[in-house]
C-alpha cells in the first residue's frame, strides 16, 4: 500500500480522535508523533511508547519532558493492503502504545474493553 505521509497523519488523527473518552482523557504530557520508520530501519515496529508508565513514576511535575506515542507509517503501510486495514491496525497501534502510558497489559486491556 502506498500513502504519503499527510494522508497517513490525517488517518492517525481521524483513529485518535474516534479512541473512547475514558481512553484518552488521562493523557496528560502526551504528544503523538508520525515518522517514516524506527530508527533501525525495519519494518517489523509499528508503534513505540517513549516515556515512563504511570505505574513506574513515583513522582510528576511541571518541566518534564513530554512522552511520546510514535506511529510507524511505512511499517503500517508494509503490513496493510487495504485503507480499512491500515485503519484497524492504526487504532490497534494507539490503543497498544497508550496502554504502554497506563502501565496496562494486554489483559488488563481485554477486561478494560480497550482491545
Amino acid at each position: 500500500m502506498d500513502m504519503d505521509a499527510a494522508a497517513f497523519e490525517k488517518l492517525v488523527i481521524d483513529e485518535l480522535d474516534q479512541l473512547p473518552d475514558d481512553m484518552v482523557d488521562g493523557l496528560e504530557n502526551v504528544i503523538f508523533v508520525v515518522e517514516d520508520r524506527p530508527e533501525d530501519g525495519s519494518l517489523d515496529l509499528l508503534g513505540l511508547y517513549d516515556g515512563l508508565a504511570l505505574t513506574e513514576r513515583a513522582q510528576y511535575g511541571m518541566g518534564e519532558l513530554p512522552d511520546r506515542i510514535v506511529v510507524f507509517r511505512e511499517s503500517h503501510l508494509d503490513q496493510c493492503d487495504t485503507e480499512d486495514e491500515l485503519r484497524d491496525e492504526i487504532h490497534t497501534t494507539l490503543v497498544h502504545e497508550i496502554a504502554h502510558f497506563y502501565g496496562l497489559d494486554d489483559e488488563q486491556l481485554h477486561e478494560m474493553g480497550w482491545a
